[in-house]
């Protein structure tokens, strides 16, 4: 690692540890000066310092859980969102273990004052670090790899975070090896692009080499590699993918879960459930619950349930098709529900069924699978385990995400599956829940998310190496 490697870490640990100190610091005097004084059995040095450590912990997990800490990497406007939603997470935390301690409700205005100053105080700090770090390590200078597919898409997004990155030169691979190494060498880091292996894997090792950093994109069987176990066969070194989805103990795991889960927010969202139910009859006089045949495990079809977005008949002609940008199908109740993810409640009873989990791929229908099969039949990879009312490809991607990303997406989280990896992404959803971008529709005209077939890598499928 460099100097300026060394310097950056230094900058943003320094960044993470005064928001944190900030953080307790407030906590502290709102629990000194507060609540301490109003408890029935109030406590002393070592019980205020004990309170003091696990609101910093508590702080700590989910600050760092929604990457509230990422100065430099995620936007400013990320960061505070983070920020003030962690702060909300503990202090609503905090406000019902302080309830349990006096054994009654207390007053919940200090922590609302504190909340509140809080969110300001994560803005101010946000604002300046990010403006320190941007100051002290401008973008990179990068220079991008390309194949015979297009990099456009690529470079386009990540040329919107102009703050981080600066692509300032895409080669092709046509050029040949000694062309590109040189080009290299006058760069930053390297993102590599849809390109064979046999060059991707050079450029790599060169670049590991020269010690220059390295983006690029991963094929199917990276991913399939990245969830390998490490064996050693005698003095061989080995790499094992078992390629069976999750073992019975995950199963158990992640079944009890959901059964736990989905009965604790059936109980908790039921006013909000029955509110919707009267206004969706009320607007048309229409059905409430939507039923739509989808895929889960193994390729075995079920109904998902879902309140009911769209105008009666909405589908007549017969023909499956993803919502686009401003539908006319979709009724204002609709609207509004999809924005805040109301409509998805009613799939808590097929988790309930054993029908979908509440984390997984999520389930698509059987003739937009169809569809992607035909150019796509790896597609069908995310079918080793249960379809989910969140995922991976819900939190990292967006609505209209290209079904090749979200097949990517998915891929990762069956890989690298863990009970720690389901309970972030159900914390994860909590962040991506009012975010505009991850609803955003499909383009108008299309039917599914499809934006180029020529983008699928043909190397996934044998056709090369």
């Amino acid at each position: 690692m460099n100097q300026k490697d060394q310097f950056r870490r230094i900058i943003k640990f320094l960044s993470s540890a005064i928001a944190l100190a900030i953080q307790m610091a407030f906590f502290w005097i709102v629990w000194m000066q507060y609540y301490n004084n109003n408890i029935e059995l109030p406590f002393f040095r070592k019980g205020n310092w004990l309170m003091a450590s696990l609101y910093g912990l508590l702080m700590f997990f989910f600050v760092n859980t929604y990457g509230g800490f990422k100065i430099g990497y995620l936007r400013k406007g990320d960061i505070i969102y983070s920020q003030v939603l962690a702060t909300v997470c503990v202090n609503a935390v905090t406000y019902i273990q302080i309830c349990l301690l006096d054994r009654h409700f207390v007053h919940i205005i200090p922590l609302l004052v504190l909340t509140f100053i809080q969110s300001i105080i994560v803005a101010l700090w946000a604002s300046i670090f990010q403006w320190i770090y941007a100051s002290l390590f401008p973008p990179r200078k990068m220079i991008m790899i390309a194949g015979d597919r297009a990099a456009f898409g690529l470079k386009m997004k990540i040329n919107s975070r102009e703050d981080k990155y600066n692509i300032r030169e895409v080669i092709n691979i046509r050029k040949g090896m000694n062309y590109i190494y040189k080009k290299i060498e006058g760069y930053e880091a390297v993102i590599i692009g849809d390109i064979p292996s046999q060059y991707r894997n050079q450029i790599m090792k060169y670049c590991f080499e020269k010690s220059i950093r390295t983006y690029m994109l991963p094929k199917i069987s990276d991913i399939i590699l990245r969830g390998s176990d490490d064996i050693h066969l005698f003095d061989s070194p080995l790499l094992l993918a078992r390629n069976n989805g999750f073992t019975f103990e995950q199963k158990i795991m992640k079944r009890t879960t959901d059964i736990l889960i989905s009965l604790g927010l059936l109980l908790l969202t039921s006013p909000i459930m029955l509110i919707t139910s009267v206004l969706i009859k009320k607007y048309d006089g229409g059905t409430i619950i939507h039923k739509q045949t989808r895929l889960t495990m193994g390729g075995k079809e079920f109904n998902v349930y879902k309140f009911r977005s769209m105008i009666m008949n909405a589908e007549k002609d017969g023909i499956a098709r993803l919502s686009a940008e401003g539908d006319v199908r979709v009724t204002p109740i609709g609207r509004f529900i999809r924005k805040t993810r109301i409509d998805e409640l009613p799939q808590l009873f097929n988790i309930l069924k054993g029908e979908m989990s509440l984390v997984g791929p999520r389930p698509e229908r059987p003739q937009i699978v169809k569809e992607y099969l035909e150019y796509m039949p790896e597609f069908d990879y995310r079918l080793k385990v249960k379809g989910g009312l969140t995922g991976y490809a819900q939190i990292y991607g967006k609505y209209n995400t290209t079904p090749y990303d979200k097949l990517k997406l998915d891929m990762m989280y069956i890989e690298n599956y863990s009970f720690r990896l389901d309970l972030k992404l159900i914390l994860m959803t909590l962040k991506v829940l009012f975010m505009k971008e991850s609803t955003e529709g499909v383009a108008e005209g299309q039917v599914t998310a499809t934006l180029d077939p020529g983008a699928y890598n043909e190397e996934d499928k044998g056709i090369t190496d």
